[in-house]
C-alpha cells in the first residue's frame, strides 16, 4: 500500500463502524440547508456522486460547512445495532480548512423515492461519464429522513487515502426507497461497501 494510503492500513480511527453500545449525550442540533442547486449527477467508476452547487450548508457546533457533494454505497457501509440496510447516502461537507463532516443516511426497502428516482434515471452506466442535471435542480432533501436523531463518532473517509479526523453524523431514522431503485442501483454497484472497521475505545455519542 502507497505511503499516501497507509491510514487505510494502520490508520486507529477508520470508518465503517457498527453504530452498537452509544452513549448518550447532549449533542447540537443540526442546521441542514438544502436547496435545488445540483450540478451533475456522475458515475466514477466507485459509485454515483451528485455535486452540489453553492448555497446548500449544514451548520452544526456552530461552524458552517458547505455541501460538496453526495453519493451512495450498496450495501450500507454503517450497521446500526448489528444491521445491514440495503444502501446508505453519504452528504460530504468541508469547512473553509478543508474540515470533512459527513452525514449518513440509511436506507431501507419501502416506497420509492422520488429524488433518488430522479439521480438512477441520470447517472451514467458507463464509468467516468457525467450528466448535466436539468437546470441544476434537484430536490435533493428529499434524501433526509423526516427527524434529524443522529449518532456522532471521529472516523475517516471510507475510500482511499482513508484520511481520519472526519466527523461522522450517522442519522438513525432510515429513508425508504423501493426495491426497484435497490436493484437498479446493484446493478451499477454490486458491492461498493467498506468493510466494518475496529473501534478502538472511540467513543460513540448519540442524542
Amino acid at each position: 500500500m502507497s505511503a499516501e494510503y497507509r491510514n487505510c492500513g494502520v490508520g486507529l480511527n477508520q470508518s465503517p463502524i457498527d453504530l452498537n453500545h452509544e452513549i448518550k449525550a447532549s449533542l447540537p442540533q443540526l442546521e441542514i440547508e438544502y436547496g435545488n442547486n445540483f450540478v451533475s449527477v456522475e458515475n466514477n467508476g466507485h459509485t454515483v456522486l451528485v455535486t452540489a452547487g453553492k448555497g446548500n450548508h449544514l451548520i452544526v457546533d456552530e461552524e458552517r460547512y458547505d455541501l460538496i457533494q453526495c453519493h451512495f454505497h450498496h450495501p450500507s457501509e454503517h450497521l446500526l445495532k448489528g444491521e445491514q440496510f440495503p444502501l446508505e447516502c453519504h452528504f460530504v461537507h468541508r469547512l473553509a480548512d478543508n474540515e470533512i463532516a459527513v452525514i449518513g443516511v440509511l436506507m431501507k426497502k419501502g416506497r420509492r423515492n422520488d429524488a433518488f428516482e430522479k439521480i438512477l434515471t441520470l447517472a451514467p452506466e458507463e464509468a467516468g461519464e457525467k450528466v448535466e442535471i436539468p437546470d441544476h435542480r434537484l430536490a435533493i432533501k428529499d434524501l433526509l429522513p423526516n427527524t434529524l436523531h443522529y449518532i456522532r463518532y471521529s472516523g475517516s473517509l471510507t475510500t482511499p487515502p482513508c484520511s481520519e479526523a472526519v466527523n461522522w453524523m450517522i442519522l438513525v431514522e432510515a429513508v425508504e426507497i423501493s426495491v426497484d431503485q435497490i436493484a437498479r442501483f446493484a446493478a451499477l454497484y454490486p458491492n461498493n461497501a467498506r468493510p466494518i472497521q475496529p473501534l478502538h475505545h472511540r467513543p460513540v455519542l448519540e442524542n
